[in-house]
Order: structure tokens, then C-alpha cells, then sequence
């Protein structure tokens, strides 16, 4: 059964990739998108499946992006070593972030890293040689994807680079599949629900959250390079708490502790956030409200909101595949 909605899950993840070119004009919409969809995968990660509400997302969001473009325009290395680089420091910036915060709960440890969150973004503002400072870091290429000097694919339009991250986040969706549905996901899951039962049983309770820390900060941190490559400046509201709170949004309006609700989230808030924004200025007014309705009405996202229509509809189809049924055996 888990199998089987973690193939229907990939499915969707498919399928949505499929259709955002047949439905936008905007390839770098479209890319944004699911860029924002990795980073709420991260987030995921931690909250939905690990019960860890972190501010701190925001820090590896905007450390890939300097990494990348630090890479790219210093080095000049081939971009998949820059990007797996840049996922390496997101790793062990969340490392460090988690060791730290994991040793308290509750309030503290959302007031824990929302203390970093704010360290790194003063300290990223402190060294504009590095990145750039309150301008960012500038003109970060998008060099074409290459393997021992063979050019493999050119990203020199949106629609090609949307091909390449559509790729690249296939495989780190199915990757946290595996996660989520292997014995360590398994884990994590039994720590959320009741951490205190987990450690009596004999697990390992921080090195298992500081694995899911230095996973989510990784993903994470892929998605920063992305959107650097894309836009082609790391800005320095990548780093900032902020960017934390729209990846902590995006995963509550999709739904927590389901990947595809990650995509879901990021969907329509990037989406509904482009739509509003051609309407009115203040579209983060509207926003608000819809979070409070989430908050109040769809407590499992637009996910639950999903399975809750689904359900209904499955009863009513059952309903009335018995009512005849009912009338012949009259």
C-alpha cells in the first residue's frame, strides 16, 4: 500500500511537470515553480515528517545561492560540481544550525533558529566581498550542463533550464520517497508523534533529527542555486528570515507530512502570488486571509482538502452503486 502511493505521488510530481509548459507561457515561472517546490520539500522534511518547525530554512536557501554563484563566477567549474557543492554546504550549514537547536523544544527551538536565521543574514550583510552585500551577488552565469567537457544540454533559454531543474527535481522527489518510506523515514514519523516513546525504545533521537536537517538543508539549498542561476543574482533577501517564512507558508497551505503536497503548495502560492500581484498591490493582505482560512478550515492543507473531495465522492458513488442493488434484492 505505501508502494503504491509512493508511485502515485511520483505520478502527480510527473504529471505536474508535464503540464506546467502545456499551460504557462513563462518558462521561468514555470521553473520557479518547482524550485520553490524543492524548498518546501525540505521543509517538509522536517515538519511534516520529523515534527520540527525550524525559521532556519532561509539560511540554506540563500547559502546555496551564494555558493553557486561564488562557484560559478569565481572557479568556473562545471555547474553539477557546483551544484553538488552548493548542497554540501547547505548540509553543513544545517548540521551546524541543528546541532544546536535540536537540543531544545517548543518555543525554544523556533526562537533558536530564527537567532540564526538573523546571525546569517547580518553576517552575509557584513562581507559584501563575498555576497555583494545589500546588492547581492551579481551576474551569476548559467553555463551550459556539461560532463568531462562534453556540453550535454545548453540553458540559454527558460524552457531549457526548466527542462534541466524539471529533471533534477524528478530525481530528488523520488530520492525523498525512498527517504520518507524507508525505516529511517519510518523513524522520524515515530519521533513526531512521541519522541519521549522513541527514545525508550532505544533510538537515537538527535542524530536521526540531524539527519533530517542535513537532508532538508541540502534540497534546500539546491533550490537557492537554482533560483540564482535563473535570475542571475544571489540577492541577499535569499538569506533573510523572511525567505524562511514563505518556505514555512508554502508548506502549510500545500500540507504537511505528504511530498505531494509540497508541490501543491509551492504551486499555488507562487502562482496565486504572480496572479494577485498584476491585481493589487497589497495581494499580501489577500494572502493573509487565505492562511487564516487554512488555519482554520483545511488544518491538512490543500492536500486534505483534496483527500476530504475525493472521499465524499467515493461514498457517493458507492452510495449509489447500492441503492440498486438494494432495490432488486426488495
Amino acid at each position: 500500500m505505501t508502494r503504491l502511493k509512493s508511485h502515485a505521488q511520483l505520478l502527480l510530481a510527473l504529471a505536474v511537470v508535464l503540464l506546467l509548459p502545456l499551460c504557462m507561457q513563462s518558462g521561468s515561472l514555470a521553473s520557479e515553480v518547482l524550485i520553490y517546490a524543492l524548498a518546501v520539500l525540505g521543509c517538509n522534511l522536517l515538519l511534516g515528517f520529523t515534527g520540527l518547525l525550524s525559521f532556519g530554512q532561509g539560511i540554506f536557501f540563500g547559502l546555496g545561492s551564494y555558493a553557486v554563484g561564488l562557484l560559478l563566477t569565481r572557479t568556473g567549474i562545471p555547474l553539477p560540481l557546483a551544484l553538488l557543492a552548493a548542497m554540501g554546504v547547505g548540509a553543513l550549514a544545517a548540521t551546524l544550525v541543528g546541532w544546536f537547536a535540536i537540543r531544545q523544544r517548543g518555543t525554544y527551538f523556533v526562537m533558536l533558529t530564527l537567532a540564526f536565521a538573523q546571525m546569517f543574514y547580518f553576517l552575509a550583510y557584513s562581507l559584501p566581498d563575498l555576497t555583494g552585500g545589500d546588492n547581492g551577488l551579481l551576474d551569476v552565469p548559467r553555463p551550459p550542463l556539461s560532463v568531462a567537457g562534453m556540453e550535454l544540454l545548453p540553458l540559454d533559454t527558460p524552457w531549457r533550464f526548466y527542462a534541466f531543474v524539471a529533471a533534477c527535481f524528478l530525481g530528488i522527489f523520488w530520492l525523498l520517497l525512498r527517504v520518507t518510506n524507508s525505516v529511517f523515514g519510518r523513524t522520524l514519523l515515530a519521533i513526531r508523534d512521541n519522541e519521549a516513546r522513541a527514545t525508550a525504545v532505544g533510538y537515537n533521537v538527535r542524530m536521526f533529527k540531524l539527519a533530517a536537517f542535513a537532508i532538508s538543508g541540502a534540497v534546500t539549498a539546491l533550490a537557492g542555486a537554482f533560483l540564482a542561476m535563473m535570475t542571475g543574482i544571489a540577492p541577499l533577501s535569499s538569506i533573510e528570515y523572511h525567505s524562511s517564512e514563505m518556505i514555512l507558508v508554502m508548506t502549510v497551505i500545500g500540507g504537511t507530512g505528504n511530498l505531494f503536497a509540497s508541490v501543491l503548495g509551492a504551486a499555488f502560492y507562487v502562482l496565486f502570488a504572480d496572479w494577485l500581484s498584476t491585481l493589487w498591490p497589497r495581494w499580501l493582505m489577500l494572502l493573509g486571509f487565505l492562511l487564516i482560512a487554512v488555519s482554520l478550515f483545511m488544518q491538512k492543507g490543500l492536500w486534505g482538502l483534496g483527500e476530504r473531495i475525493w472521499l465524499a465522492l467515493r461514498r457517493r458513488s458507492e452510495g449509489g452503486a447500492e441503492s440498486p442493488a438494494k432495490e432488486k434484492s426488495a
